[in-house]
């Protein structure tokens, strides 16, 4: 684990519209922010609703929903994961195993 970041969301800064119905419940796309210096309240970043592309093509203005702090680290900080177009992880190819037995 590289690190412990802690939030609070004001629920009533939702848009309920944002609301995802899934398999297994309602999700609400979130995205958080960790800034190099804190700001006058200590906090690191902010946590915002997730905005469409076409939101950020037009620049509409974020909607805040809180801050966070990281409470705890181990000095380093995870890489990117990458994607794929449809929003899962890439699979890595196996290793490639290069047989040395003698038979």
């Amino acid at each position: 684990m590289a690190g412990i970041i802690k939030a609070s969301i004001n629920l009533n800064a939702i848009d309920k519209s944002k609301i995802i119905e899934g398999k297994k419940g309602k999700y609400l796309p979130i995205t958080i922010t960790i800034n190099d210096e804190p700001d006058q309240f200590g906090n690191q970043g902010p946590v915002t609703m997730d905005q469409t592309k076409e939101e950020r093509e037009a620049k509409s203005p974020k909607q805040y929903l809180g801050n966070v702090k990281v409470v705890w680290t181990n000095g380093t900080f995870p890489d990117k994961i990458p994607y794929e177009g449809n929003g899962a992880p890439q699979q890595k190819a196996p290793a490639k195993v290069e047989e040395d037995l003698p038979f």
